[in-house]
């Protein structure tokens, strides 16, 4: 019974059951109707399932929830992960997630709640017109809407993918007008399904604080990416919303004598640099940004945060928040935080990173012992010019 509970063990249990209901089958093809030479042979699955529609134009594929198709080689990569003695977190549901985006994406007045996204994007379009290079072939990895496309050219950018796990979000991807010509299809963050060394240029805005295994994500990125290839990505960080976290703590603490993770968790900066130097990443630049935007209450605050989707998913999740309790939350959040014309502000933290993958034509450090002049000879000239003659 100890040999059986090792998670090993139990990973090749899992996939072998998932073999035997035909959930990972090697099937050749595209996917999703994306052209061949990007997208890998062996990690999507390309089977039209019953009552699906492919659109040859965008790329999208568009289906009942029942026909989400899985990746081919997820239980092998995560087989492998745990070979390599790494610990693959599972924080995040990531079928609920794909439903709240979903959900937000159909409101009717979806477009309303589009401006903390539509803000970001443009701040990372900019930092990729700062590179004075053309790139052809691009990725947007989490797409949602679209966001990023609008504010490129191909000046910038010849070619642009765009991929998201939601597919009602990709829907107004595929009708919003653009300079760069776009191809949409439905894919994984988690995995990447494009051969190695294909991509130019790959950009994350504001959908990496959802995935659980964000090194494994970090490496499929600089696997596709090819030579010289580059990453621009920005994040959700730590502090993000701290006011409505620690209100609700206070709250949920002094009314029901505990608290359970109503804000998901967000990387630090200093781990998410650790990160990308283990993935293998090179010349790398960070950098912290806040967005601070005010709101009449928290329930505002947390009504725009379900209407954009960012609802808490993650598996310890509590599913009831109760009346008093969130009373309780709304005068914490005033009481501690609130603006003197009564407003109460939501700081979102964005952690900004760009990556480069090796290449022998970027400059490097000099070898160690190569240096001609030594500090103490530094001083001594200078102190020597600053005497009086």
């Amino acid at each position: 019974m100890g040999t059986l509970c090792r998670p090993r063990n139990v990973l090749y249990l899992i996939y072998r059951r998932r073999c035997h209901q035909g959930r990972f089958v090697q099937e050749k093809g595209g996917g999703a109707g994306v052209l061949n030479r990007c997208i890998s042979e062996r990690s999507y699955r390309t089977t039209i399932l019953p009552e699906t529609r492919t659109y040859p134009k965008s790329g999208l594929l568009r289906n009942k929830p029942q026909a989400w198709r899985t990746p081919v080689s997820a239980a092998v990569r995560l087989m492998h992960a745990v070979r390599q003695g790494e610990t693959v977190m599972n924080v995040f549901d990531r079928k609920t997630k794909r439903k709240q985006k979903n959900w937000a994406s159909s409101r009717p007045d979806h477009a309303d709640f589009d401006y903390l996204r539509d803000e970001v994007a443009f701040r990372l379009a900019d930092r990729v017109c700062d590179v004075s290079r053309k790139f052809p072939v691009a990725l947007d990895l989490g797409c949602g809407k679209g966001y990023i496309s609008k504010y490129l050219n191909q000046d910038i950018v010849e070619t642009l993918y765009q991929c998201d796990t939601a597919e009602k979000m990709l829907e107004h991807a595929t009708n919003r007008p653009t300079e760069v010509p776009t191809l949409t299809f439905q894919a994984d963050e988690e995995f990447i399904p494009f051969k190695d060394s294909s991509l130019d240029l790959v950009m994350s805005c504001l959908s990496l604080h959802w995935v659980n295994d964000l090194p494994g994500c970090l490496r499929q990125v600089w696997s596709a990416l090819k030579p010289d290839g580059c990453f621009i990505g920005v994040m959700f960080g730590g502090d993000t919303l701290f006011e409505l976290r620690c209100s609700l703590q206070l709250a949920e603490t002094e009314r029901e004598g505990g608290f359970a993770p109503h804000v998901s968790p967000f990387t630090d900066v200093r781990d998410l640099g650790n990160l990308l130097t283990r993935a293998g990443y090179t010349m790398l630049t960070m950098d912290t940004d806040e967005l601070t935007v005010n709101f009449p209450s928290m329930y505002e605050l947390m009504a725009d945060l379900q209407g954009m989707g960012e609802s808490n998913a993650s598996w310890a999740r509590k599913s009831i928040l109760h009346r008093d309790t969130m009373m309780a939350a709304a005068a914490v959040y005033k009481d501690m935080y609130g603006n003197e014309d009564g407003t109460i502000p939501a700081t979102f933290q964005l952690l900004y990173m760009i990556g480069w993958k090796p290449h022998k034509s970027q400059p490097k450090p000099a070898k160690r012992g190569s240096a001609t002049a030594s500090f103490g000879d530094l001083s001594s000239t200078s102190s020597g010019q600053n005497k009086p003659t």
